[in-house]
Parts: C-alpha cells; structure tokens; sequence
C-alpha cells in the first residue's frame, strides 16, 4: 500500500502532470520507445527524488518501460501530495508525506527500499547511505544506479575513495546535457522564483550575495544581475572568484560581504558557510536562503538558539528571527533547498534533460556491465539527449564533411 497524505488530492496532481507532461519532448521521445521495446521489463528501481510534477513524469516513463518502481521524496519540504497521489493512481509504488519530521523520512525511504530494488535513483545519497547501513544487505541486489546533483557525487566519490561504494553509480550531474543546464539555468531562474514568491520583494538595486560559484551559483548570480541586482561572489577556489570578477562581480570573504548583502543565498554543497560571526554583522531585514542540497549551509541551529524570537513572514516559507532588538533576519524554508521547499523547482524544459539522462543512464547499465564505482555519463547519451532536444526546438546544426573529419583526426 502507498503511503499518502490523502489520495483525493490525485485530480489536482494529475492537472500538474498534464501541464508539464507536453512541456518535455525528449522523454516522449523515449516513451514511445519504451512502451513498445519495454527496455526495464523485470528490474525494480528505487527512487528518492523531489517528488513533485517533472519526476512524477520520469517515474510513469520507467513504470511503462516496464520496471516497478517505488519513489519517495529527496525532501520533506518538496514533496507535493496532490502529485504523489496522482501517480499512486497509475501503478506507481509512492511513499511520500509534505513535512515528515526526521523519523518518518527515514521510513519512507526504508518503505522504497523495501522492494528490493536492482537499479536506484538517487538524489543526495539518500538511498546508498541506507544500502551501505541499515540495509546494506540488499546492496548485492543493485545492478547500479543513477545520482542526480553535485552534493551525492561527492560523497559518492568519498565512498569510493573509501573502498566501500557496492555498485556502479553513474554520475548524472556531471553530464554536460546536466550541469550546463539543470544546475545554471534550472537553478538560477527555480531559486529566485522561490524567493519572490516568498517575499514578493523587488529585486532590482538590491545587493546578493552569492556563496559559491559553480554552475548552480554561476545560475543564480546570473539572474540576479538579469534582475537588476548588485552581486557580491564569495568563494575558495582562486579559480572561480577569478572567472566571477571576470563576469563582473564583486569578490569578498563572507565576513567582509556580510554587512553588504540584502538577500544572502548559499550554494556551496558545504556547511556553516553562513554562522552566527556573520549574522552579526548583518543589516536588519537581510534575507536567508539556500540552494544547496542538504540545510546545513546556513547555520540554522544557531540562528535559532540565539534569537530573541520569532515573526511570520508574509508567507509560511519566511520566518524572521530577532537577531537583536532592532535586527530581524529572515529565513526562507528552513534552510531547506529553497526552490523546491518554497516553490515547483526547475521548469520542465530543463528536467526533461536531466531526466531522460537519469533513464538512459539506468538503461545503459541493465545491459552493461559495469564495475563498482562512480562512472561517467557515456558520451553518446549525451549527445543523443542534445540532439532530440534541438529536434524538438525545431533547430538545425551543421555537420562535418568527411574531409573536415580527416582534417581534424590528423598529425
């Protein structure tokens, strides 16, 4: 049995999933395929994905090229019941609840991992940190899996490094056809709609300060320079403050951006990237928000246990907290990734990429073998996922002669 909130949510979920369902070409590109050569006929695949309208499309998509699938959410915040109950209706094994404290989180995920699964999804680790723990003995049982951001190949290279990583997972987040465009297009426009729609708060002749300047910062400093704002770049790689003060940023250490920044939105994939020594020298009204993974970028615990108390925000995904008497900082989802926890996440034009990435990947491994380990994207998928979409844009590129391909292969 699913566990849902309340299966009569299904029609309004099912409203979201035929919005987006004609918004992503290159997985119908696949489902037509795959209804009709069923490629996952026998596999069970576990998923722990943000369960909202675009993964519910992934999930159908696996289910019809003929795999079980159970799926539960990345994220207590992101998980939108109307939309786990409309894909419980078409046969797809859903455990997920908005809001499961700690405890409940843990079982939903133990729930997915309960079918055994032979191939997984994974969304920050969430499932191959329980099959390398509490259920490391269904880790014989997985061909290998897919992980889709930067924070769980990260920590899927520190396993490997460790000895320990039990199957091959591919890395789908460092696919080009991902992290060019999920991560700096996705996250860039997904972010500041959360926090627009969770202040309402002009933009324009504000100061942001961006922590972290990999693609999804690059993202998210790119929108907010498209809207008018001020960017303020804080980094530790030489290398990326260098290209953000090339594109046109400011560079500063966090304890010297504090006291400059309106809005202060951390995407690093690291912890205590904003503290109490910061929050300090904050001004009154500044606003809080992260992009990363996991909440431990901005110093939640802290911010709570020094405050004076607390304010509601317009909204619920806004709660201020009195810093001092006359300072109040505002903090946007818990600390949570804030563009699924305060808003849909990323348009469906750019999770039809990264999913159909996610689908060929587990396809891809059904029928090759494939060392433990972490593993690349193969090139051709790439390529492929590119060239469908271009298709469906009803763009058309050049393509080499055979004396230009000489050209290029020779001394």
């Amino acid at each position: 049995m699913p566990t849902l909130r309340d299966p009569g949510l299904a029609p309004s979920g099912r409203s979201k999933l035929d919005w987006v369902r004609p918004r992503m070409p290159v997985l119908a590109t696949l489902r037509r395929r795959y209804q009709t050569e069923q490629p996952l006929a026998g596999q069970r695949i576990a998923i722990s994905l943000h369960l909202e309208a675009k993964t519910a499309i992934l999930a159908e998509l696996l289910h019809q090229g003929g795999a079980e699938v159970s799926i539960t959410s990345s994220n207590p915040l992101s998980t939108q019941d109307d939309v786990a109950a409309a894909l419980a209706e078409g046969g797809v094994d859903v455990h997920a609840l908005h809001g499961a404290d700690d405890d409940a989180y843990d079982r939903l995920h133990q729930r997915v991992l309960d079918l055994e699964p032979t191939l997984i999804i994974d969304d920050g680790g969430e499932l191959t940190d329980r099959l390398h723990g509490s259920r490391q003995a269904l880790a014989a049982n997985v061909l290998g899996g897919a992980e889709e951001t930067t924070t769980g190949v990260t920590r899927l290279y520190a396993l490997e490094r460790a000895g320990r990583l039990r199957y091959p997972m591919v890395a789908v987040n460092d696919a080009e056809m991902k992290h060019l465009f999920d991560n700096r297009y996705g996250t860039g426009q997904s972010t500041w709609d959360a926090i627009m729609r969770a202040t309402n708060l002009v933009i324009a002749g504000k100061s942001v300060v961006v922590a972290g300047y990999g693609w999804c910062g690059k993202g998210v400093a790119e929108r907010a320079r498209g809207l008018g704002a001020r960017v303020i770049v804080t980094e530790v790689n030489p290398i990326r403050a260098n290209e953000a003060w090339m594109d046109g940023h400011r560079v500063m250490t966090m304890d010297e951006a504090a006291q400059h920044g309106d809005f202060f939105i951390t995407v690093t994939g690291n912890r205590d990237v904003i503290g109490p020594d910061h929050f300090d020298r904050m001004r009154d009204g500044a606003i809080l928000a992260n992009a990363g993974h996991f909440d431990v970028e901005i110093n939640v615990r802290a911010l709570k246990a020094r405050a004076q108390g607390t304010l509601a925000g317009r909204t619920p995904a806004a709660t201020g907290y009195r810093w001092t008497k006359d300072k109040v900082l505002w903090l946007l989802a818990q600390g949570r990734l804030v563009n699924l926890a305060a808003g849909d996440g990323h348009p469906a034009e750019i999770m039809d990429l990264t999913f159909a990435l996610q689908a060929l990947s587990l396809e891809h491994l059904c029928h090759n073998a494939m060392d433990p380990g972490v593993h690349k994207v193969p090139a051709s998928v790439d390529r492929w996922v590119a060239a469908i979409r271009l298709e469906a844009l009803g763009l058309r590129i050049d393509t080499l002669s055979d004396e230009q391909q000489r050209y290029l292969a020779s001394w």
